[in-house]
């Protein structure tokens, strides 16, 4: 039986969810920094609710391409409209950024950008290569849209050889239709299996699933299993959190102990690399991943 809030007491978030403002000075210099430079975060853009710890640390991560994205999920907070043209100087800009901050591990990801005809992973390439060049020995993980599954356009994001591709399937099978804007279930699979077998061994492949959205428990279960048939090593679970009432509706409350459940059960199945927890998110405490050797 799955642990959840009854529904009458949803209107009020559990304890486990409410986030403490930050006190150290470290979180303006964070978004001094960003302001300086420029440059968006995913932190803001989709209201993270982990935005506030993670600056007071001294940590972000950026979206480059710009904040408007040529998708609607339901479940995100990003601006849709019509994309501005791409900032040739971005990628010097975050590698400035990460070398300011004294970043070990860097997670960089973007809008979807249907309108563009590689979607962007030309971008995403020469990002990486100017965070690497500004900052040797730093692990660079990219979260990326689907691309369409464009077998050119992956291959340009794993030819700059980041250390973790990361791409989410965010929710079960029969949810996708309703959560992901013109995204496919089985596109999404496909991106992580070629992201395996063309990323010469060297990295890690990543996903992220949303819970609370109205999947079952057989469903999850379901989806994680599709990903470890994908190959994917690391794997991340957290709770969905309406961030408008324009978008989809919280259907419940996971509890920690049925997160913590499901991450032994993510482990079992055979996960080099699991977070599971209500505030867990794609890049949250991305950088205490140990990654085990061999891919």
């Amino acid at each position: 039986m799955r642990d959840t809030i009854p529904l009458q007491q949803r209107k009020r978030l559990p304890e486990w969810l409410r986030v403490k403002l930050p006190t150290s000075s470290a979180f303006s210099r964070t978004r001094s920094l960003l302001e300086e430079l420029n440059l968006h975060t995913v932190c803001e853009s989709a209201k993270c609710p982990n935005h506030w710890e993670c600056w007071s640390r001294g940590t972000a991560t950026f979206m480059i391409a710009g904040d408007r994205c040529t998708r609607a999920c339901g479940f995100c907070a990003v601006n849709t409209a019509k994309p501005l043209p791409l900032e040739g100087d971005e990628p010097e800009r975050v590698a400035e950024a990460t070398y300011r901050m004294k970043l070990r591990h860097v997670v960089i990801t973007a809008v979807a950008r249907d309108d563009l005809a590689d979607g962007g992973a030309g971008h995403f390439h020469a990002t990486i290569e100017a965070v690497r060049r500004r900052n040797p020995g730093i692990v660079i993980e990219v979260l990326v849209p689907d691309f369409l599954e464009k077998d050119d356009a992956l291959q340009c994001v794993l030819d700059a050889k980041p250390e973790i591709f990361n791409h989410n399937l965010e929710t079960v099978r029969r949810l996708t239709p309703a959560v992901r804007s013109r995204a496919l279930y089985d596109r999404s699979l496909a991106v992580l299996c070629k992201a395996r077998e063309r990323g010469g061994g060297a990295g890690y492949t990543k996903s992220g699933l949303m819970l609370g959205l109205g999947e079952t428990e057989a469903e999850l279960l379901e989806a994680m299993t599709d990903l470890r048939l994908a190959k994917c090593d690391l794997l991340t679970l957290g709770q969905y959190l309406q961030p408008s009432p324009c978008h989809l509706p919280v259907a419940e409350y996971v509890t920690p102990a049925k997160f913590e459940e499901y991450g032994d059960r993510a482990r079992e199945m055979g996960f080099r690399h699991v977070a599971s927890g209500p505030m867990v998110r794609s890049s949250y405490h991305a950088d205490e991943v140990q990654l085990p050797p061999g891919a």
